[in-house]
């Protein structure tokens, strides 16, 4: 029993399973088509000397950044055949920034994906950035084995029936 005035407990519904516990997609026939976008973040930490390489365009393998953010626009449109039960979208804009931060030898990676239908973005935007930061990865792992990828999350959701949200805001 919960006291007054305190938020009751919710419990959490999968939507990836039927009642019967099973895996299946979910029927978004009688969604609203509305405009939707969700924004996700990652970083890449690397040595000074690997951050500098990229920084000047100096690594062997070309344009890392240019070439991880063809990458994970790419990989945007693919997020259906790699997650199982993520429906196939029409994506009508997909963004890719990264951010240098010198003193950290860091990159960060923020993809903003959009659409117009009856599911969220979410997944395209989540896979395009890890994708971003696999790339990097794959292009300098010959000088710096060691990267390391973390703070993949989603920082923002807006459309649909549950409307806007972002990161670490309560609701």
């Amino acid at each position: 029993m919960t006291q007054p005035g305190t938020p009751p407990i919710l419990t959490p519904i999968l939507t990836h399973f039927d009642a019967d516990g099973q895996a299946h997609m979910v029927d978004v026939g009688d969604k609203r088509e509305t405009r939707r976008v969700a924004v996700a973040q990652g970083r890449i930490t690397m040595q000074p000397a690997t951050f500098a390489m990229i920084q000047s365009g100096t690594a062997k393998k070309g344009d890392v950044l240019g070439i991880a953010r063809i990458a994970a626009i790419q990989a945007s449109k693919r997020a259906s055949e790699l997650i199982p039960l993520c429906h196939p979208i029409a994506l009508t804009r997909v963004a890719v920034e990264f951010a240098l931060d010198d003193a950290a030898s860091t990159i960060a990676c923020t993809v903003t994906a959009e659409t117009v239908g009856r599911t969220g973005v979410e997944m395209e935007a989540l896979t395009a950035v890890n994708v971003a930061l696999l790339t990097i990865y794959d292009m300098c792992k010959a000088v710096d084995r060691g990267m390391r990828m973390d703070g993949i999350q989603l920082v923002e959701k807006l459309g649909g029936k549950s409307g806007h949200w972002v990161a670490g805001n309560p609701g």
